[in-house]
């Protein structure tokens, strides 16, 4: 996932780059399975925030920078997916398998496996996606990949759309405090470090 994550970031328009103010990590899996996770990454933009107030009054600052719901394409479904999504990363989809039976943890549809079993490694198989999400972002600031990318250090803002509120403890995780502290802002938690 890091070298994907690499190439994805050499992907995104150098033209925008001087206008990226975040990499967006989308945290999803094929038909909501939990054997099936995947990382969508992109970016979003200054100019499509000022869009989006340009537009509506309505709108919070901080909704529209911050707020999944208003990213454009290249923020909500990124430029590049990796992970264990067959029709996009066969390879990583394939390392992820060997992985979870590795650890016990992967079972087949047709499997007598208990419904309460199936959920528990599926729950242990989405905490520990979102875990490698996590480092792999931090290891994006540690070999200042960003940096190198992008012209400057930017915050990597993660998210589950079926987990809304987990978004601000993962990016948390995964950032230098200096980075988030706007996005924190909106923490319901507090943004306590």
């Amino acid at each position: 996932m890091r070298q994907a994550t690499a190439r994805a970031l050499a992907e995104f328009p150098q033209d925008l780059a001087p206008g990226i103010y975040a990499v967006t990590f989308r945290i999803d899996s094929v038909d909501q399975d939990p054997r099936f996770p995947y990382l969508a990454i992109g970016y979003n933009t200054d100019l499509e925030v000022a869009r989006l107030l340009a537009e509506s009054s309505a709108l919070e600052p901080w909704e529209a920078r911050w707020n999944y719901a208003y990213f454009p394409p290249s923020g909500l479904e990124g430029v590049r997916t990796v992970g264990a999504d067959r029709e996009h990363d066969p390879v990583g989809a394939e390392l992820h398998r060997r992985e979870a039976e590795a650890q016990g943890l992967w079972y087949e549809d047709a499997d007598s496996l208990p419904e309460h079993e199936q959920d528990e490694r599926g729950e242990r198989l989405d905490e520990q996606f979102h875990e490698l999400c996590v480092d792999l972002a931090r290891q994006l600031h540690s070999d200042d990949r960003i940096v190198t990318g992008l012209g400057r250090p930017l915050p990597v803002i993660l998210y589950d759309m079926f987990d809304p509120d987990g978004m601000f403890t993962l990016t948390r995780d995964a950032n230098p405090a200096d980075l988030v502290a706007e996005f924190l802002t909106q923490d319901p938690e507090g943004g306590a470090w």
